[in-house]
Parts: structure tokens; sequence; C-alpha cells
């Protein structure tokens, strides 16, 4: 697993970056793609995958250390769904 701090490094050797424009350019990416989440918005990467919001329904809940049933309130949620590129790298 890479932290950010790994992932800032690889895309700065890759793209020739200097670490600081780096991690401007992979902060400025996740500020988008958060953006357009909270505003209903999807983001598709032909081959790699979409990111979408999905809605989630209320629904009972169980705390398990008391047993109690609570009730979970609807909640909008990031969804990632990764395309056919990205998929057939990882077989």
């Amino acid at each position: 697993m890479a932290t950010k701090a790994e992932f800032i490094d690889m895309v700065a050797d890759k793209s020739g970056l200097t670490k600081r424009d780096a991690t401007r350019a992979v902060d400025a990416f996740l500020d988008s793609v958060t953006e357009a989440l909270k505003s209903g918005d999807s983001v598709s990467f032909t081959g790699f995958g979409k990111f979408s919001p999905q809605q989630r329904a209320a629904r009972q809940g169980v705390n398990p250390r008391t047993g109690e049933r609570v009730q979970i309130p609807a909640a909008t949620v990031p969804k990632f769904s990764a395309g056919s590129q990205l998929k057939a790298a990882l077989r």
C-alpha cells in the first residue's frame, strides 16, 4: 500500500515534476474529484474507472457492544468502478 507521500514521489518521478509541483497536482486532482462528487457529478477516466456519488438508504443497524438496534441515516457515499484497462492490468 502506498501512502499519499509515496504516491506523490511516484508522480514526481514519472512526470519529471518537482516534488512540490507533484504535491500541488495530486492535491488539485483530489480536490477536483471531491468537488465534483459533492455536487452530484461523476468523474470518468476512460479505461481507468469512474468515481460517482451513490445514495445509501436509511437502515437498521446493531451496536456490536450492546446489541441495541440503532437507526443509520441515509447518506451519499463515494463509489469507484474500475475500468476495463485497469482490471486487465491487475490480472
